[in-house]
């Protein structure tokens, strides 16, 4: 029986464990004449779980966005394995951005299509011609590929069920299969455990620690639930109104401290 292996994303061959992946500097943002982000510094290192805490508003999943290129930025430097993004333009930005994957609350899977045919799509920036739009004829080695994938992630045995069937803590892992598919080095998850029940919670934070130290992925994870950011997270980004108010070890993160981040009455989303 052939054993079915992940391949290395490209920007990790050869990398040193906790090596430094990404970083943000004075990160800024306006809406409307509302500060957003108020010069947010950070960094993800390879092999390591940051998670994002903070109430609404608070410029969490803001800080995300930017660094997937879903909002510009009015001010900052984000730099992906040494590399200014503000200085790439057309396929060299897109190729550069590709070794970073998101995934989102609402788990953006297509119902009708099966979770193998769903993981595939996280190589579809690879592929060319009529593989590029029809898992028809996506290759026997990109098959294998997400097979892999979803045997990671603990659903081989749900390759070929539609997504639409899926439990969501299912689907939500065949999202994070989807990212591994795309061989992104660094995974970016707003909210992923939110519209979750809270052992699905406890399991997909579990597994994308699990990535994080096994896979030397950089994981980024916006929360809203602090206990889970003591039980799987190294690292905390605390914001309040768009700056940072605590960055550092998670043993940081004393109640103090929660009940800081979580002070109602703060802006609004």
């Amino acid at each position: 029986m052939t054993t079915l292996r992940l391949p290395h994303p490209p920007l990790l061959q050869g990398a040193p464990p906790r090596e430094e992946i990404l970083q943000v500097e004075n990160l800024t943002k306006s809406f409307g004449g509302r500060t957003v982000l108020d010069g947010v510094n950070f960094t993800l290192t390879r092999g390591s779980v940051v998670a994002f805490l903070g109430a609404n508003g608070s410029g969490k999943s803001t800080t995300l966005k930017c660094i997937m290129g879903l909002e510009t930025l009015d001010a900052g430097s984000i730099k992906l394995n040494g590399t200014e993004l503000s200085t790439l333009r057309g396929t060299a930005l897109v190729r550069v951005r590709s070794s970073v994957a998101m995934i989102f609350q609402k788990i953006h899977l297509v119902p009708r299509r099966t979770a193998l045919e769903n993981v595939c799509a996280g190589a579809l920036g690879r592929l060319s011609g009529p593989a590029s739009f029809s898992p028809m004829f996506f290759p026997r080695e990109l098959k294998e590929e997400a097979m892999a994938a979803l045997a990671r992630v603990g659903l081989a045995d749900r390759a070929h069920e539609k997504a639409g069937r899926l439990s969501g803590g299912q689907a939500q892992r065949v999202a994070v299969a989807r990212a591994l598919c795309q061989r992104a080095s660094v995974l970016l998850a707003d909210e992923p455990v939110s519209a979750l029940d809270p052992r699905a919670a406890e399991e997909v934070m579990e597994l994308l620690a699990e990535l994080a130290r096994e896979e030397n992925l950089a994981v980024a994870a916006v929360l809203h639930q602090p206990n889970l950011a003591v039980r799987h997270a190294d690292s905390v980004v605390g914001l309040i109104d768009g700056r940072i108010e605590y960055s550092g070890d998670i043993s940081g993160l004393d109640a103090s401290m929660q009940a800081r981040l979580y002070t109602p009455n703060r802006a609004a989303a």
